[in-house]
């Protein structure tokens, strides 16, 4: 029973995991955030083959699929730190997630709550000819931190995931190891019914 309802709660786990990664990859692909699309698509199949691990009592897939939640959560604590421009990070910097192929920022920088882009005409003499200058202004919140809230819930979801995942690690293998597919039938003694004979042998006189 405790087999069954932490397999449940994981592979629903998963489930969260796959339909937040899902939209994080359609805005990151808006944004063309080249980075974080290749992070998410890594997590997509691996959440898929956890979660295929999960139904099908394979330890292994799920024991890959806890080690990967490590790397993950590792690296939406490093978009935090990037949005929020900790140390010598600046998330002005074009390298970083679009790997210098594109000047384009968050999706959410133009496209945020309340957000109302203006565009500036004429653009200033630095702007490339292939780009536009606008303002954005009334946004009810900064879309650094609209990045922050995604980051910290794949964080959490992430968190989740890896601990039911060793706890159903755990579960199958003290199951496989409490069941001998081999001889879990010896135990038993089981023996095959005999016939028995009710002819009588009577003496015979000559």
């Amino acid at each position: 029973m405790g087999c069954c309802s932490g397999r449940c709660t994981l592979a629903f786990i998963c489930g969260m995991q796959l339909v937040s990664v899902l939209e994080r990859q359609v805005i990151d692909f808006l944004g063309y955030q080249w980075a974080p699309l290749l992070t998410n698509f890594l997590h997509i199949v691996v959440v898929i083959l956890g979660l295929f691990g999960t139904v099908q009592f394979r330890p292994r897939y799920v024991t890959g699929y806890a080690a990967w939640l490590v790397v993950w959560m590792t690296w939406n604590v490093f978009i935090i730190c990037f949005y929020l421009e900790v140390g010598d990070l600046s998330r002005d910097s074009d390298l970083v997630l679009t790997f210098n192929l594109s000047m384009h920022r968050s999706w959410w920088m133009e496209n945020g709550p309340g957000c109302r882009v203006t565009p500036i005409s004429p653009p200033p003499s630095w702007a490339p000819e292939d780009h536009r200058y606008i303002s954005i202004s009334g946004c009810l919140m900064d879309f650094q931190f609209i990045e922050v809230a995604h980051s910290s819930l794949q964080i959490l979801l992430a968190l989740m995931g890896f601990i039911y995942a060793c706890y159903v690690v755990k579960l199958i293998s003290e199951e496989e190891d409490s069941f001998d597919f081999i001889g879990g039938f010896d135990s038993y003694g089981y023996q095959g019914p005999q016939k028995t004979s009710h002819l009588q042998l009577q003496p015979m006189y000559m």
